[in-house]
């Protein structure tokens, strides 16, 4: 009897912490850009954002959407891919906005362009809009094609992983060039590790393909790395440069 009672209390409660993790798994991923997002919105700055961050996360959920089509994974991981996309693009529109606004006489920059050198520095959100959608559309067509063949769907799995796991590699790189990690919110930082390191261990204990754990322990890594740039600059910050006219359009990575 006792043992029947206490199944009918470890049911319920299993299932709650199942939907808890499921819900922390499809929204969890977007919380740490919330403090980078009022934090743009509040200095009206958005140079220490990295909007390539955006470009790495749009590609990658967008290839984690096509790869389940072809080899079905959990429901919650599909979601968060949605919801993800969603932010990125909201992210884009703000630091897009910004960016114009503080840009003066400079030369406005469209994705009809095709110009290499000013890929993803655009000058209206419609243009990141429509890179977006032609992205989704050719590589959706080549997934139709070749949904069949197991080689191109694990390739395209692992792809999109991959990629995610380079999330914080934008940032890295900004952060080591510019000698300073100024403009860029910690909290997201720590958000990102925390994140990413609850996201590692659901893939492990869930039995998600080999691919999502492998890149997950490196998105991880990566995400250590941008904290140690942190501590590592503050304790030798730069020194400030003689006050030198800069052209509006010299902006961050």
């Amino acid at each position: 009897m006792e043992a029947d009672g206490l199944d009918w209390l470890l049911g319920p409660l299993h299932q709650l912490v199942s939907w808890g993790a499921a819900g922390a798994m499809v929204f969890g991923g977007v919380v740490p850009y919330v403090p980078q997002y009022r934090d743009i919105r509040r200095t009206q700055n958005a140079e220490g954002f990295s909007t390539y961050v955006c470009l790495v996360l749009l590609v990658a959920n967008i290839l984690r959407i096509l790869f389940w089509f072809g080899r079905h994974f959990e429901s919650p991981l599909l979601w968060q891919s949605i919801v993800m996309i969603l932010t990125m693009l909201l992210m884009l529109k703000l630091c897009t906005e910004v960016r114009v606004a503080n840009e003066l006489n400079v030369k406005r920059r469209f994705f009809a362009d095709f110009e290499p050198h000013h890929f993803w520095r655009w000058s209206s959100f419609g243009d990141y809009v429509q890179c977006v959608l032609v992205f989704t559309g050719v590589a959706g067509y080549v997934t139709y094609l070749s949904i069949d063949s197991a080689l191109f769907v694990e390739t395209l799995g692992f792809l999109a992983v991959l990629t995610e796991a380079m999330l914080g590699v934008p940032q890295l790189y900004r952060n080591y060039r510019h000698r300073s990690t100024e403009g860029m919110s910690i909290k997201m930082v720590l958000m990102w590790t925390s994140g990413d390191t609850f996201k590692t261990a659901y893939f492990l204990l869930n039995g998600a393909p080999l691919q999502f754990s492998v890149c997950g322990l490196l998105q991880v890594l990566v995400d250590l790395a941008i904290l140690g740039q942190a501590c590592a600059f503050a304790r030798h910050p730069q020194k400030p440069a003689p006050h030198v006219a800069h052209p509006a359009s010299a902006k961050a990575l």
